[in-house]
C-alpha cells in the first residue's frame, strides 16, 4: 500500500494539471482547456504548481497517458510535493485505480472536480439534492468496480471469511451487493425528493405564469450576476471564479411601464460539461425551460468568446431549448482592448448589444432593448368590463399595462397591453372584447 499523502486542513492543495491531445496541431486548444481547468481548480481551493500536455494518438486504456508517462509524473509529484493530479478528461474507474498505484497521489478528473465545486456552492435544498444525486451516480461505477477488483483478487471471498491476503480480506461480493443496494436506494430517495421539489416549483411557476419570463444564460464568469444585480438591486454573489452562482435566482423587475417581468440568473455553462451532469442539473435550469426570452451574456473581452458562444449554443441544443427567442449581449465592454474591437463585434453580430454591466447608461440601454422584445410578445386589448366584475378590472391593472380607461354606462372600457396567456383568461370571462397585436 502506498503511503497516504495527507494535506493539513486549511492548506491549499498543490495540484498538477494533465491534458492529452492526438497531435501537435491541437496543443493550443488544450492550453485553453487547461486554463479553464486551472480556474476550476482554483475555485475548488487548489494551488496550481504545473501542467503537462501529452501528445498521444490514442488514449491508453489502462493508464490514459501510458505507464511511462505515469512514472515520470510520479517523479515530478515527489520532487514538487504535489498533492493532487487533475486530468482534463474523464477517467474510467480502472484508469483512476491504476494511476493511483503508480503516481501515489490523489487522482481527480474533470467531472469529479466540477462535482466538488457544485457540492461546495450548493445552497438551496434543490441544488443540494441534485449535487448528491450526481455524486452518487458518478461514484457508483467506481465503487462497484473497485469491489469487483478485490473480489477477483481473492476469488470472490465472502464477508466474514478467514482466507485471503492481509489488506484485501473481507467484503467481497456480499459487501458489493450491500453497497449497490444502499446507493441505489439513496438515488431513488433523492429522485423522489427532487420530484417533490420540482412539483412545488411548478405550482409556484403556474401562479406567476402571467408574467413574461426573461432568463440570463451564458458561459460561466461572463457577468450574468452583475447584470442581474444591476436590474434588481439584489445581492447575488459576484466573484471572479467559475460557478460562482449555482442556485438560480429570480426577481420581478420593471422593464416596461407598468408591466413587470420575471428575471432569472442561472448557473454558468462550461466546455466539456459531462452529459450526466446536464441530466442531473436540468431542474436547476428550469428557468431556461420556462423562459419567454433568453438573454445570452458573453464576455466580449475574452479572446475565446466565439468558442464560449458555441459551447452555450451546444448546451441549449442538448437541453432542447435552442429554438427559444434569444438576445445576445456582449458584456465587459469596459475591458475591450480598443474601439476597433467594438466595431468587430458589431459587424459580426449585428443583432447583439454591447454593454458594461458597471455602466448605468448601458444597463438602461439593455433595459430598453429587452422592453422592445417583450412588447413584441404582448397583445393589446380593448375590454368592456361590467361594473360588477371588479375582479377582471383588478387583473387588467395587475397583469398588464393600462393605456386608456373610460367609464361608460355599461362598464369600464380599458385599452390594455398584456401577455397572451392573461388575455385569453380575461377573454373567457368577458362577453365583449377586441384583441389586436400591439404595434
Amino acid at each position: 500500500m502506498p503511503e497516504m499523502h495527507v494535506v493539513p486542513r486549511n492548506v491549499r492543495e498543490r495540484a498538477l494539471l494533465i491534458g492529452m491531445v492526438p497531435s501537435n496541431e491541437r496543443v493550443a486548444e488544450m492550453e485553453e482547456s487547461l486554463d479553464e481547468l486551472a480556474l476550476l481548480a482554483d475555485t475548488a481551493g487548489a494551488q496550481i504548481v504545473d501542467r503537462i500536455i501529452q501528445v498521444r494518438s490514442a488514449m491508453h486504456p489502462a493508464y490514459y497517458i501510458g505507464t511511462g508517462k505515469a512514472k515520470s509524473i510520479a517523479e515530478l509529484c515527489e520532487a514538487e510535493e504535489i498533492d493532487l493530479v487533475i486530468f482534463d478528461d474523464d477517467l474510467t474507474p480502472a484508469q483512476v485505480r491504476n494511476l493511483d498505484r503508480v503516481i501515489e497521489r490523489r487522482i481527480l478528473d474533470r467531472s469529479g472536480l466540477i462535482l466538488d465545486i457544485f457540492a461546495s456552492r450548493a445552497r438551496s435544498r434543490q441544488a443540494k439534492l441534485q449535487v448528491e444525486l450526481a455524486q452518487l451516480q458518478y461514484m457508483m461505477p467506481r465503487l462497484t468496480r473497485q469491489w469487483d477488483h478485490l473480489s477477483r483478487q481473492e476469488g470472490g471471498v465472502a464477508a466474514g471469511s478467514s482466507g485471503g491476503a492481509i489488506g484485501v480480506r473481507g467484503p467481497g461480493e456480499t459487501q458489493l451487493e450491500i453497497d449497490r443496494r444502499l446507493i441505489r436506494g439513496r438515488i431513488t430517495h433523492l429522485r423522489r425528493n427532487l420530484d417533490q421539489v420540482v412539483a412545488s416549483y411548478n405550482r409556484q411557476r403556474q401562479r406567476r405564469s402571467a408574467m413574461f419570463c426573461v432568463t440570463l444564460i451564458g458561459y460561466t464568469n461572463a457577468g450574468k450576476s452583475t447584470i442581474f444585480n444591476a436590474f434588481t438591486r439584489a445581492d447575488t454573489l459576484i466573484e471572479d471564479r467559475l460557478f460562482a452562482t449555482l442556485d438560480a435566482t429570480t426577481r420581478a423587475v420593471n422593464v416596461t411601464p407598468g408591466q413587470p417581468v420575471l428575471l432569472s440568473d442561472t448557473v454558468g455553462f462550461i466546455r466539456k460539461l459531462p452529459h450526466h451532469l446536464i441530466a442531473s442539473f436540468k431542474s436547476t435550469l428550469t428557468e431556461v425551460y420556462d423562459a419567454d426570452l433568453l438573454v445570452h451574456v458573453v464576455d466580449g473581452s475574452h479572446p475565446n468568446h466565439v468558442e464560449h458562444i458555441a459551447t452555450v449554443n451546444q448546451v441549449l441544443s442538448e437541453l432542447e431549448v435552442s429554438d427559444l427567442p434569444l438576445l445576445l449581449v456582449f458584456n465587459k465592454a469596459d475591458q475591450l482592448e480598443s474601439p476597433e474591437a467594438w466595431d468587430i463585434l458589431a459587424l459580426s453580430y449585428p443583432d447583439a448589444i454591447t454593454v458594461s454591466a458597471l455602466d448605468p447608461d448601458d444597463m438602461e440601454r439593455l433595459r430598453q432593448r429587452i422592453s422592445i422584445l417583450v412588447d413584441r410578445y404582448r397583445v393589446e386589448l380593448e375590454l368592456l368590463i361590467p361594473y360588477e366584475n371588479g375582479h377582471a378590472v383588478s387583473v387588467a391593472y395587475e397583469s398588464g399595462e393600462v393605456l386608456h380607461r373610460e367609464d361608460e354606462p355599461e362598464g369600464v372600457r380599458l385599452t390594455v397591453r398584456m401577455m397572451p396567456s392573461v388575455a385569453g383568461r380575461l377573454g373567457k370571462t368577458l362577453d365583449a372584447y377586441v384583441c389586436r397585436y400591439a404595434e
